[in-house]
């Protein structure tokens, strides 16, 4: 589960759709190396991915974020479950992305561990996905509300969290099918880790606020950062879209995320990073600036 330094100051993006930029540069490397994405990415640099996005919303009766849901209930359910699972039926992309994903699970627990521990705090975890990070929360001793836009994802982590459970005596989490502007309540900690990938930066803006709202002592957030050569990466991905990786990826600038958290009186006090060849992910953690 190591992963790669980073290559300058800010992280690489966050996992789901980020699988279709690797695949994408992944091909092309094997054509022609890195000078061959260098040399594409100064065409693409320019391209507008707009058009794209609102093609896939319009699928969806116009609704961005229902496109989100329709895709994670459906192919992308199934492409995702498998690459956080434990299958072998997984290429040599979505192998590495599985493997960078945990390290990020590893790193945000190692956190909540260094700081006490987890024992009889209530977590939220929006945007749960199979459970990588809600599991491992609740057998901790954690009390854990989970949620996730796609039905499909909640269904399975609980499953995995059953699995998992058997034989404990520990808490079980709620699992609830829902987006993060419907989620509610208060919490110890709020964590959402890949999933602001899902929002232009507007709504990113809006949700950061919200989750903070829920938190009275931390807020843990993954995301994929903007960055000049991330940019050409997310261009290259949008190429080569495929129907099981289609939904849009957006990239967000760490300086706008810790505006958005400074403006409801958060600060950042922790910063990470985690980099393999095809997962990239951000990770800061906030807490009440007082």
């Amino acid at each position: 589960r190591a992963a790669r330094a980073a290559r300058g100051p800010a992280a690489r993006p966050a996992a789901r759709e980020v699988a279709a930029l690797a695949e994408a540069g992944d091909a092309l490397v094997a054509a022609g190396g890195v000078s061959a994405i260098a040399a594409l990415g100064v065409a693409l640099v320019a391209a507008d991915p707009a058009k794209r996005r609102e093609q896939m919303a319009s699928a969806a009766g116009g609704d961005e974020m229902e496109s989100v849901k329709k895709y994670f209930n459906g192919t992308g359910f199934e492409r995702w479950q498998k690459i956080y699972g434990e299958t072998d039926e997984v290429n040599k992309v979505q192998l590495d992305i599985r493997n960078g994903h945990a390290v990020t699970i590893d790193k945000v627990l190692g956190w909540v561990d260094e700081e006490g521990g987890v024992q009889g705090g209530t977590f939220c975890d929006a945007g749960c996905g199979t459970g990588s990070l809600t599991v491992p929360l609740a057998l901790r001793g954690a009390r854990v509300a989970a949620s996730d836009i796609s039905q499909a994802m909640t269904e399975e982590a609980a499953k995995r969290f059953e699995a998992a459970a058997q034989g404990k005596d520990v808490p079980t989490p709620t699992f609830t099918a829902a987006d993060l502007e419907s989620i509610t309540g208060t919490y110890d900690t709020v964590c959402c880790l890949d999933v602001m990938i899902h929002y232009p930066q507007d709504k990113a803006d809006a949700m950061i606020k919200h989750l903070a709202s829920m938190s009275k002592d931390r807020l843990i957030l993954s995301f994929a950062p903007k960055t000049p050569y991330y940019t050409v990466l997310k261009r290259i991905g949008e190429l080569f879209p495929g129907p099981s990786k289609a939904t849009r990826a957006y990239l967000h600038a760490e300086a706008d995320v810790e505006r958005s958290l400074n403006e409801v009186g958060w600060k950042v006090v922790k910063r990470e990073m985690t980099a393999t060849q095809f997962y990239f992910s951000r990770l800061l953690e906030a807490v009440p600036a007082k």
